[in-house]
């Protein structure tokens, strides 16, 4: 009865004071109950674990390990999700990279093959490898405890060496700024005979930070003869690099050799001068058929070949042996003479309106403007890039005016008179394959190897007209109908288009050349001076005709041995024509 009188008062208590109920009304039933049990009391404990991090790094660095771990085919049990690609390796390992059935090439990390991750991250293996070497401990990699110095570990907590405390980050820093006062002090308090003689410790703590920093400031004022000498003659060198254009051309001795009987005949004529009776027998032109000549003398490929303006009695030659040639086609059929001025292969070439002068193109990055008579130099321009393409003004106004197509997307035009650059026309976004001068030489349109065609008015280094599609492939090789209106490009997916020369620049998609295979060669291609035929070279050593009307293929000849990179009509011999190729031969067709 007492309890139940008790519980009852506990629960009156309880109504009236509901705000005490946590923790009066606790204690004094435990205090007035006897057989209830003693109050428990637990410990405070903080709600942020205790969290080791190069455990946790370690754990990071073994579930980022999983995602490229193979899988052992024999195991019964895997304790974690693998990736498709992990359950679909291959069960010998990593395959070779170039196998048949080895690893994809997009499959590839490096350039070997594939590198698999290790399993230790970079971060946490330098952690634990200085560590190591500083405290004699470090964490396994293979499980959650530590090898090497346990009084250490326990003496520093577990900590690691990027893990220091503030407090110890502080000390040091002290302990740094101390040695460096004692450093700087060290004048005041030591013998100085101690302070200079580099055997003691002293001297070794002053100079301990460069092997040069305790040197005696001692300049040498003056040179020694041998070194005035020696710094002479490297001025001089320097100076002559510079002359010779060190981003400039190479320079070559230009030198020149006459092959022909004599210079001049008994009339005193030159031996350039074309023969009198050279006219054309009639506007017909007719395909050729038979081989009736062979030049040779070129001990590399012919790169291009150019007939003598309006009379075409001599052929003047390119040559990757570095020397130009010029030939008579007339009458003895020989060399007669030879142009040496360049170190590298001859790119391109071109005759001034009357054909007594001449511009070559070298890879050695120098344009030269030759005298075809005395084979003399007259003018060397570069611009320290490579000119892939050279072209004079065809005006008889302006033969002084060279326009050059660069390696660097530029189309440089010079002054030849004065020797300046006049104009330069950068636009394009590859290098520079061709120039063409098209409306009466007001305007002309260059091709590029970034696959676009560009229209500029001479003079002005402003696009007029601006022709890309996305079917376009690169134009080595553009040439001029001679009725003026059709530009005949020569296309590298193995076909020959034709663009109109009035204003819009309009592709002529009813006139197409195909069947030649040109992919990769700048071959070159050209009308007969009627303009009733198309023709081209070929990779293969073939020289095309087509009929300009049906666009149908006339007839092909096998002329060369490898590529047939040039081919030219004769300006006066109607079924005549000459083609080069990379054999180093020059032939003549009929």
């Amino acid at each position: 009865m007492d309890r139940l009188q008790n519980y009852a008062d506990e629960k009156e208590g309880d109504l009236d004071e509901p705000e005490n109920q946590n923790d009066g009304s606790l204690n004094s039933s435990a205090l007035e109950s006897p057989d209830s049990s003693p109050p428990c009391l637990l410990p405070s404990k903080s709600a942020a674990p205790n969290v080791d991090d190069t455990t946790l790094a370690l754990t990071v660095a073994q579930a980022r390990q999983t995602q490229s771990r193979p899988i052992d085919p024999s195991q019964h049990v895997v304790a974690y999700n693998p990736t498709y690609k992990q359950l679909w390796a291959p069960i010998y390992g990593p395959a070779h990279p170039y196998a048949k059935n080895g690893i994809a090439q997009g499959m590839r990390n490096h350039k070997l093959g594939f590198v698999e991750d290790a399993s230790i991250d970079s971060f946490v293996f330098d952690e634990q490898y200085n560590t190591f070497y500083k405290y004699g401990y470090a964490a396994d990699p293979a499980g959650n405890n530590y090898i090497g110095d346990f009084e250490a570990l326990e003496k520093n907590n577990g900590v690691s060496v990027y893990n220091i405390r503030q407090n110890e980050q502080k000390k040091r820093k002290l302990e740094k700024k101390q040695e460096a006062e004692e450093v700087d002090g060290t004048a005041v308090d030591v013998d100085p005979a101690e302070f200079n003689n580099p055997a003691t410790d002293t001297w070794l703590m002053k100079n301990r930070k460069s092997p040069w920093a305790g040197k005696k400031e001692g300049v040498q004022t003056e040179l020694s003869e041998e070194q005035k000498k020696y710094a002479e003659e490297y001025a001089k060198k320097k100076e002559e690099k510079g002359n010779a254009g060190g981003e400039k051309g190479e320079h070559v001795e230009d030198k020149s050799t006459f092959h022909g009987k004599e210079e001049k005949d008994y009339q005193g004529r030159s031996w350039i001068a074309p023969p009198k009776d050279a006219k054309a027998a009639n506007d017909h032109c007719y395909i050729p058929k038979r081989l009736v000549h062979t030049w040779s003398g070129h001990t590399k490929g012919v790169s291009a070949i150019r007939f003598f303006p309006k009379y075409g009695h001599l052929i003047l030659s390119a040559g990757m042996d570095t020397k130009v040639k010029i030939w008579d086609v007339v009458n003895s059929g020989k060399c007669m003479r030879t142009y040496m001025g360049h170190s590298k292969a001859v790119r391109d070439i071109s005759f001034c309106n009357d054909g007594t002068k001449f511009l070559t193109a070298s890879y050695d990055k120098n344009m030269k403007y030759w005298d075809t008579e005395t084979g003399q130099v007259i003018r060397t321009f570069s611009t320290g890039k490579i000119p892939y393409v050279v072209k004079l003004n065809p005006d008889d106004d302006k033969q002084n005016i060279l326009l050059a197509g660069m390696s660097d997307k530029k189309i440089v035009q010079w002054d030849m008179n004065t020797k300046e650059i006049t104009q330069e026309y950068d636009q394009h976004l590859g290098a520079v394959n061709t120039i063409t001068f098209v409306d009466s030489n007001r305007r002309f349109v260059t091709s590029s190897d970034d696959k676009s065609l560009r229209v500029w008015e001479f003079g002005i280094p402003v696009v007029i007209k601006y022709i890309s599609e996305p079917h376009m492939h690169s134009m080595p090789s553009i040439s001029l109908h001679p009725n003026t209106n059709w530009l005949a490009a020569q296309s590298l997916d193995n076909q020959i288009l034709i663009y109109s020369t009035r204003e819009r620049f309009q592709l002529n998609k009813k006139k197409r050349f195909a069947g030649h295979i040109v992919a990769g060669y700048a071959c070159q291609v050209n009308f007969s001076p009627d303009g009733r035929f198309v023709m081209s070279g070929d990779g293969e050593g073939k020289c095309w005709f087509w009929d300009w009307k049906s666009c149908k293929v006339f007839r092909t000849l096998k002329c060369h041995e490898g590529v047939c990179i040039g081919c030219e009509w004769h300006p006066l011999e109607q079924s005549k024509v000459a083609t080069c190729g990379w054999d180093g031969l020059i032939k003549y067709w009929d």
